[in-house]
């Protein structure tokens, strides 16, 4: 709940409406996990509500940390469930990224997280809660925040748009500083247009034609290129903002000179940039890195045809922090 929702139960007890903002720093600033906590509310109002609402808060599981400080974590729900989050320091910042489902319906051939399934949506509470618990645990304070872990955002689109505003609103995370990352849910894309929000939209792209996107992103099936472009254009033309391209490269795959220029193409005129992932090998799976030759020559293309190139910065490899490893470890042990 927010602010407005908690002023709701409040005066629904009889108490005045300014409990519920002083709940709200109780659960959002001070990250309380209990009502008895918050000494500034009267007694009787601590235990009313005690008896009509409970504060869901995520325990650590398991945790690992890289050299690079990076922090992968493994978080148990109330229902038992367990999902990943991952802790980013850097010189300049702090940065989460945390997941929005239980497992991903996308069935993304390359993904950790796929292997185990989809079991179910996160609450905006779960999804918020992450970040209240790694900033926490690992007493920083969060500045950034990636909707990058396991599951796909816009197939939980209602629960990941009222967790951007509790992040916002109650935890004061700028909305600039934080990014959906999509395999391309076209009509939720849309959707997202309309909010008007000033986030950034990262869409994992992958592939250059349908062909074999399809094949490496089953739910791509439904949104076909021509459609999904077609839905990213009216995005940037409406938000006026740049939206970045994710693009895996996995070795023999999609990581040639003649696949990269069909990604210029394609890309040419839009207002993004491109940002090039290195595999990160998963057991079990028999896709590759590619040689730093091959990733030089994908991204020399792609410059040398005046598109905008990052390479994501190499975090957390040796805890096998790619999205789904963590858990997908402990569910096998």
């Amino acid at each position: 709940m927010d602010r407005a929702e908690l002023s709701i139960v409040c005066q629904q007890l009889g108490q005045p409406a300014f409990r519920g903002a002083q709940i709200a720093r109780w659960l959002y600033d001070k990250g309380v996990r209990d009502f008895a906590s918050m000494t500034n509310l009267p007694s009787g109002l601590r235990e009313e509500i005690a008896r009509s609402h409970s504060i869901f808060r995520c325990e650590v599981s398991a945790k690992a940390r890289s050299a690079d400080n990076a922090t992968k974590y493994l978080l148990k729900l109330a229902d038992a469930q367990t999902i990943e989050s991952v802790l980013l320091p850097y010189p300049d910042r702090t940065s989460v990224c945390v997941s929005t489902q239980i497992g991903c319906p996308a069935g993304c051939v390359f993904c950790a997280t796929a292997m185990c399934g989809f079991v179910r949506n996160l609450s905006a509470g779960e999804i918020a809660d992450q970040v209240l618990t790694l900033q926490q645990d690992g007493g920083q304070r969060i500045s950034h925040v990636v909707m990058m872990g396991m599951g796909e955002p816009l197939l939980n689109f209602d629960n990941v748009i009222k967790a951007l505003h509790l992040l916002n609103d109650e935890i004061g995370i700028g909305m600039r500083r934080m990014t959906i990352s999509s395999v391309g849910i076209s009509p939720a894309i849309d959707k997202l247009r309309d909010l008007d929000l000033q986030i950034t939209l990262a869409i994992s792209l992958h592939a250059p034609e349908d062909n074999l996107r399809q094949k490496l992103v089953p739910v791509s099936r439904k949104y076909p290129l021509d459609e999904l472009m077609r839905s990213c254009t009216d995005y940037t033309n409406h938000t006026r903002r740049r939206i970045t391209f994710e693009y895996l490269l996995l070795a023999g795959v999609n990581d040639s000179v003649e696949q990269a220029l069909a990604l210029a193409e394609l890309l040419r005129g839009s207002l993004c940039n491109v940002n090039l992932i290195p595999y990160n090998e998963v057991q079990g799976l028999d896709y590759k890195r590619p040689t730093r030759d091959a990733i030089s020559a994908f991204r020399n293309v792609l410059q040398e045809s005046g598109i905008e190139v990052t390479q994501r910065m190499e975090r957390g490899h040796s805890i096998s922090a790619a999205c789904g490893q963590l858990r997908r470890r402990h569910i096998s042990d």
